[in-house]
């Protein structure tokens, strides 16, 4: 009976820590969500607001708002018809295509061999691939002019081809070699019994089983071009070779220069692509973000 009254007594406390312990998590969950909210407001308002900007009336910012009075396409109009931005769209979407394809191989190909092959100076190799991904691709910029005029590459699109695809290789193949070290070895020596060459392992067993991790890499390559402006304005001088960076800047740069609606009508078209891609392969891109966080 004594046993019986304790656990009595014991049980309105053990309620009371209960429902203190549901309004603890209620508050901590709406504190979450109001958060969440302040966050998603921060980052849609500016998008809202130069959607908006590219539809409205005015050339600059005073009379800009995110919800125009009066939509109107002529900024999109103005920006097709009397500037070369279509060929400053090819520009940068040539440079990114090119560049997706030129780092992926390389840093594939980098990271296979990292991770498949035992070679002397394996170590030695990726300690000097994490250190080099340590600098900021900016501290050789000088260098990479002068080497550009010797060679010819100034005003060339391949030169940025060429420093895109090699910058990013220390990054990438460290990445990849991480998701690589997580398929099974057992599939190469499966192959290797049955007659395959360590390239038909690569292209056939190797590739398909990375393609999580190889389209995250492709989709970040290909948005290098787009977001990037101090390369190109350092190697790029004439009208026709410039990239969406350099042309949409010349529209709001200096005192004269004011069509900030025009800019705007432009951002929105340079997003388009890179949208479109993050929509149609989220899924491969979730998987190789974790997986290459992951595994190493």
């Amino acid at each position: 009976m004594e046993t019986v009254t304790e656990l009595n007594k014991g049980t309105p406390q053990t309620g009371k820590k209960t429902s203190a312990y549901k309004v603890k998590n209620s508050i901590i969950t709406i504190l979450i969500y109001c958060q969440l909210l302040i966050v998603a407001a921060a980052v849609l308002f500016p998008i809202v607001w130069i959607v908006g900007a590219s539809f409205g009336q005015s050339t600059g910012l005073a009379n800009a708002t995110p919800i125009p009075k009066d939509p109107t396409i002529m900024h999109y109009k103005k920006l097709i018809e009397t500037t070369k931005f279509l060929d400053w769209y090819w520009n940068t979407f040539k440079i990114a295509v090119l560049n997706m394809i030129f780092s992926v191989f390389l840093s594939t190909s980098a990271a296979y061999i990292f991770s498949r092959f035992k070679f002397k100076g394996k170590k030695a190799g990726l300690m000097s691939i994490l250190i080099l991904q340590m600098f900021p691709s900016f501290m050789g910029m000088i260098a990479i002019y002068i080497l550009f005029l010797n060679f010819g590459l100034l005003n060339n699109h391949w030169g940025l081809v060429i420093v895109y695809a090699a910058g990013q290789i220390p990054f990438n193949t460290w990445l990849i070699k991480g998701y690589l070290q997580s398929v099974p070895k057992s599939l190469d020596e499966s192959a290797m019994i049955d007659g395959a060459t360590k390239t038909q392992i690569f292209f056939k067993i190797i590739l398909p089983l990375s393609k999580p991790i190889l389209t995250f890499v492709a989709l970040t390559q290909f948005m290098a071009p787009w977001m990037d402006f101090i390369l190109p304005r350092l190697l790029i001088s004439s009208n026709d070779k410039k990239t969406l960076a350099i042309g949409l800047f010349e529209f709001i740069n200096g005192n004269t220069n004011n069509n900030f609606t025009m800019f705007a009508a432009g951002a929105i078209l340079v997003a388009v692509p890179i949208t479109l891609l993050y929509a149609f392969l989220q899924k491969y891109l979730i998987s190789g973000i974790t997986a290459g966080a992951n595994k190493g």
